[in-house]
Order: C-alpha cells, then sequence, then structure tokens
C-alpha cells in the first residue's frame, strides 16, 4: 500500500468503535486502522478500515462486529458488499467499518482519499484482548 503522511492522535475511543476494533482483532484482520474524520468534513465521525485474507475472512470480520455491537442494541444502518466480500461496508452513521480483501483496498486507497483526516492509534490493550479504554 503506498505510504501517506500520517498524523497520529492520542485519544480517546467511542465504546462502540472500541467493540468493533476489538471484534475486527479477535478475528486477526490485517492492517487494522482508525481514521479521525471529524475535521475533514466526512459524512462520520471514524472510519475503521481493515482487510481479509479472503471472501470467508472478510464476512467472518463483518459478523463479528455486528454481533460484537450487538449486545449495544447497535445495529448498522446499512451493509454493503456482504455477498461479494470484496469490501464490506458496515454503516453505524458515527463510524463507517470497511473490511477489504487486500487488492480492494489497494485499488480504492481510502486512507489517500481521505488522506486530510487523522490516524488514530489504537491503544495496545485491543492486540492483547484485554478490555479495551474507551470513552463516550
Amino acid at each position: 500500500m503506498a505510504k501517506t503522511e500520517t498524523r497520529r492522535t492520542p485519544q480517546r475511543i467511542p465504546r462502540e468503535v472500541a467493540r468493533a476494533i476489538a471484534a475486527v482483532e479477535d478475528k486477526q484482520a490485517a492492517d487494522v486502522l482508525l481514521l479521525d474524520l471529524r475535521k475533514a468534513a466526512g459524512f462520520a465521525d471514524y472510519f475503521l478500515i481493515c482487510s481479509g485474507g479472503n471472501p470467508r475472512q472478510i464476512r467472518a470480520i463483518a459478523d463479528a462486529v455486528m454481533e460484537a455491537l450487538a449486545t449495544d442494541d447497535a445495529r448498522p444502518a446499512h451493509v454493503e458488499g456482504y455477498e461479494r466480500s470484496e469490501w464490506i461496508l458496515l454503516d453505524y452513521f458515527d463510524f463507517i467499518v470497511h473490511i477489504f480483501a487486500p487488492e480492494t483496498r489497494l485499488f480504492y486507497s481510502l486512507e489517500r482519499l481521505w488522506g486530510n483526516a487523522e490516524h488514530v492509534e489504537i491503544p495496545a490493550a485491543h492486540a492483547r484482548g484485554q478490555r479495551p479504554e474507551a470513552g463516550g
């Protein structure tokens, strides 16, 4: 993937976004990235972007996110791409989860397209499977 200028901002991540991050990491998603779009005039506050190695893993990641957020009665307002599983989009209004096949992620390059968005550092607690510290 093309390297872009990265601005990492330590901040508290909203609880639902933190749960989504934990879910994608639990399913061993690759290249997990959180973009803060609030200052970039985005239509959502955050993009959670990750990759899966094959269609089966991509669907498993999407299912894990939906299951993790269903415990808070959060359901995506819109789901797109589930059947083809090259790019699944889960729209939760305040944040959008993008789960890509590696070649599709490279082609669309959302990181580059939203280059003015801040890259949010994901706390190490997620990688260790611990409960994330979340705000909001």
